[in-house]
C-alpha cells in the first residue's frame, strides 16, 4: 500500500503510513524488551523503566516516589513521561508505559485493560503569604470567605472536592485565576496575588520554597494517588518496588 504522499519535493506520510509506523515503532519496542529480558541475568546490563506521571500530580511528590526507582537490583535508565490521564493510559495499552502515577483511577468508561492500586492519601493545607496572614479575619475556615483564591484547573481530582466543600463551610472565596500547572499557581500565591492550596503531604516543601505560611489544614478534602499498572498482581520488579516505597511514603 502506499504510504507516503508527494508534496512538493517532499515525501509525507499519509494516514496508512502514520498507521503503519505507530505499529512499526511498537515492534521495535518490544524487540528492545526482548532483548533486556534475555540479557536481565546480566548485572552490567541497563533496562529501561518506563513510567507516566499524569500532570496534575505534584513534582516534588513524584520526585520522592520515583527516586526509589534507582534502589533496584542492576543498573536501570528511567523514563519519565508527563501527560493527561488519558494519553497516558494510551501509550500504556501500547506497552509502552510500565506504570502510570496518577491522582484518579481507572474508570468503567476507560475501557482499558488497566489496574489502579492506592498508593495513599492526603488531606489538603492551605497557605498565604505574612502580609495576607495579617488581613486575614476570623478563624480558619471562615478566614477564606470572600478572600482571593487560586484555584487548580479542570485536569485536577481536587477542584471538585474544593468547591464542594467551600460550599458545604457556607464559603465563598472570590476565585482570581485558575491554574492546569500546579508549580505556577505557587509561584502567584508566593507573590501575594491570593491564597492557595495543596496536598498536606508537601506542606513542608511549600513552606521552605514559596515563603508562604499555613492558615489551616483540613481532612475533609482527601487526595488519593494511585498506580495504575497493566496487572493486577504487579510481577515488574520497577513497579512493584515503587508502588511499595510510595505507600510507604504516602501512608
Amino acid at each position: 500500500m502506499q504510504l507516503f504522499e508527494r508534496k512538493g519535493k517532499r515525501l509525507i506520510l499519509n494516514d496508512t503510513g502514520k498507521l503503519t509506523l505507530s505499529y512499526a515503532e511498537d515492534i521495535f519496542l518490544l524487540g528492545t524488551e526482548l532483548q533486556q529480558s534475555l540479557k536481565k541475568k546480566d548485572r552490567h546490563q541497563q533496562f529501561s523503566f518506563t513510567v507516566g506521571v499524569v500532570d496534575t500530580i505534584p513534582k516534588i511528590l513524584a520526585f520522592n516516589i520515583l527516586q526509589s526507582s534507582f534502589s533496584l537490583d542492576g543498573p536501570i535508565k528511567l523514563v519519565c513521561r508527563e501527560g493527561d490521564l488519558d494519553s497516558l493510559l494510551a501509550e500504556l495499552a501500547l506497552n509502552k508505559l510500565d506504570l502510570i502515577i496518577s491522582d484518579r483511577p481507572i474508570t468503567p468508561d476507560m475501557r482499558i485493560k488497566a489496574y489502579s492500586h492506592l498508593l495513599g492519601e492526603s488531606g489538603v493545607s492551605f497557605y498565604a503569604t505574612k502580609t495576607q496572614m495579617s488581613e486575614l479575619e476570623g478563624q480558619f475556615p471562615a478566614s477564606l470567605h470572600q478572600q482571593p483564591f487560586l484555584i487548580c484547573g479542570d485536569k485536577s481530582a481536587q477542584k471538585m472536592s474544593l468547591q464542594s466543600w467551600f460550599e458545604q463551610e457556607n464559603i465563598e472565596p472570590v476565585i482570581i485565576a485558575e491554574f492546569d500547572d500546579s508549580a505556577l499557581m505557587k509561584f502567584f500565591g508566593k507573590s501575594g496575588h491570593g491564597i492557595f492550596c495543596t496536598s498536606s503531604i508537601i506542606e513542608s516543601h511549600v513552606i521552605q520554597h514559596y515563603g508562604v505560611e499555613v492558615i489551616g489544614r483540613t481532612k475533609s478534602i482527601k487526595e488519593h494517588f494511585y498506580a495504575i499498572s497493566p496487572e493486577r498482581k504487579v510481577k515488574h520488579p520497577g513497579v512493584k518496588m515503587l508502588i511499595d516505597s510510595a505507600k510507604d511514603l504516602l501512608f
